[in-house]
C-alpha cells in the first residue's frame, strides 16, 4: 500500500452515520495526512471531508416495514451503485456505518466482489434490544465490528466476530464553541425568555409522521405562552421538508441549519421535544431536559411490540433503567400529551434541574468522559488493516 494513498471506503445512509463517517475521516487525516483518500457514500458532513457520494442519502432514510418494502427496489439500485463504486475505486478497506438493511446488503455484495477486502461495520445492530439473530448474520458478513456500546461485545464475539469498543461520539460532543447568546440574538429572544427546541428526526418518514404531531403540541404551548420561542434545528437530509412544513404553521418557528447553529440552539434551549435517536444523547450532554417521542406506521409498530426486549427506547433511559426523560411512543405521541409533559418542564425549574442531573448520571453510566471515539475508531481501522497486510 506504500505506493499510493490508503483508499478508505466509507458508507453511511443516514444523518447520524454521516456525522460518524466525517469524524472518522478527520481522525484518519490527522494520522495519515496526504497518505489517505476517501471514497464512498454519505451526506454533507462526509462530503466536506472528501467523500463524494454518487447519490443523495436522504432517499435511503427509510422508516417502517411498509415504507421499507416500497423503497426496496431503490435500495437495491443504490446498493449496486455503491458496489460499482468500490469496483472502480478499489479501496483498501470498507467501513460500513450503521443503517443495518442498506449496509448489510453492501457488505454481502462487497464480499462477493472481493473476498480479500477488509469489511468493518461501525455501529452494530442493537441485538440486546431486539432480533438477536442479527449478531450471527453480521458475523458472517464482515470482519470486524466497531461498537459504540460497552455491552455489545459478548453478543457478537459469541458468534466469532471480533469487536472493538470505540465509544459513542455523541458522548464526546464538544460544546466549547457553542454560543447560546448568538442564537438568542438571531431569533430576538431575551436572556430570560424560554426557548423550546423541536427536533423531529433526520428521516423523511419521521418528518411526515412526527412533525405534524409536534406542531400540534407546539401550537398548544404557544397559545398559553405567547413569549415562548420555538427553534427547529433541521438535519441536512430533511431540511427542505422541515422548512416546507413549518412554512404552513400558524405560529412563528425558527428553522436553523448547520452544526454550529444546532449546538448554539442546544445550549440556549430551556426544554426540548425530541424524536428518539442520537440527538437525545446530544441534548443530554448539552444539559437540556427533554421529552422524547416517536411514531411509526401501525403495522411496523404491531410487529416491533413483540420483538423489542427493552423497557425504553432512549439510550440514557436504558442505561439508567428508569424513565429519566419521559417517552411518548406511538398513540401516546399526540399533541395534548406532549404539550402537557413539556408544560410541566417549562413551568418548573426544579423539575428541569432534577432531570438534567439524572440525565448526567445516566450519561456517566454510558461512558461519558472516555477516549475520543473518532480517534479510537481510526486506530481500530488501522489495526485491522495492519493485521491484513
Amino acid at each position: 500500500m506504500s505506493g499510493r494513498p490508503l483508499t478508505v471506503m466509507l458508507v453511511a445512509a443516514e444523518a447520524s452515520g454521516d456525522e460518524r463517517g466525517a469524524g472518522l475521516a478527520r481522525a484518519l487525516k490527522r494520522r495519515l495526512g496526504e497518505g489517505v483518500r476517501f471514497v464512498g457514500v454519505g451526506g454533507a458532513q462526509m462530503a466536506a471531508e472528501g467523500v463524494e457520494s454518487p447519490f443523495d442519502i436522504a432517499e435511503l432514510s427509510v422508516l417502517g416495514l411498509l415504507e421499507g418494502l416500497m423503497a426496496y427496489p431503490k435500495v437495491v439500485r443504490r446498493v449496486k451503485q455503491t458496489v460499482a463504486l468500490a469496483a472502480r475505486e478499489k479501496p483498501d478497506v470498507a467501513v460500513l456505518i450503521d443503517s443495518w438493511g442498506f449496509t448489510l446488503r453492501v457488505a454481502q455484495q462487497l464480499r462477493r466482489l472481493d473476498p480479500a477486502l477488509p469489511l468493518i461495520k461501525y455501529v452494530g445492530p442493537q441485538v440486546w434490544a431486539t432480533r438477536p439473530g442479527r449478531a450471527k448474520t453480521l458475523a458472517q458478513s464482515v470482519d470486524h465490528l466497531l461498537s459504540i456500546h460497552a455491552f455489545d461485545a459478548p453478543y457478537f464475539e459469541a458468534e466469532g466476530l471480533p469487536v472493538t469498543f470505540v465509544g459513542n461520539s455523541a458522548l464526546s460532543l464538544d460544546f466549547s464553541d457553542a454560543r447560546p447568546e448568538r442564537l438568542r440574538a438571531e431569533i430576538g429572544a431575551a436572556p430570560d425568555e424560554p426557548i423550546l427546541l423541536v427536533l423531529p428526526g433526520s428521516r423523511p418518514a419521521e418528518i411526515k409522521l412526527v412533525l405534524p404531531v409536534f406542531a400540534d403540541a407546539v401550537a398548544r404551548l404557544k397559545a398559553e405562552r405567547p413569549g415562548l420561542h420555538v427553534v427547529i434545528p433541521a438535519a441536512p437530509t430533511v431540511a427542505d421538508m422541515v422548512k416546507a412544513q413549518v412554512a404552513g404553521w400558524s405560529l412563528r418557528a425558527h428553522v436553523v441549519e448547520g452544526e454550529a447553529a444546532k449546538l448554539d440552539a442546544m445550549k440556549a434551549a430551556t426544554v426540548a421535544l425530541a424524536c428518539s435517536g442520537t440527538v437525545t444523547t446530544q441534548l443530554a450532554i448539552a444539559g437540556v431536559p427533554m421529552v422524547v417521542a416517536y411514531r411509526i406506521g401501525p403495522v411496523t409498530y404491531a410487529l416491533l411490540k413483540h420483538l423489542v426486549r427493552t423497557r425504553f427506547v432512549t439510550l440514557f433511559n436504558i442505561a439508567a433503567d428508569a424513565a429519566v426523560a419521559p417517552e411518548l411512543i406511538q398513540d401516546d405521541c399526540n399533541g395534548p400529551d406532549l404539550a402537557a409533559e413539556l408544560a410541566r418542564r417549562l413551568d418548573d425549574d426544579t423539575l428541569r434541574r432534577a432531570q438534567v442531573r439524572a440525565q448526567y448520571a445516566a450519561l456517566d453510566k454510558m461512558g461519558r468522559g472516555g477516549a475520543d471515539p473518532d480517534e479510537a475508531a481510526a486506530e481500530a481501522v488501522l489495526q485491522v488493516l495492519a493485521g491484513r497486510c
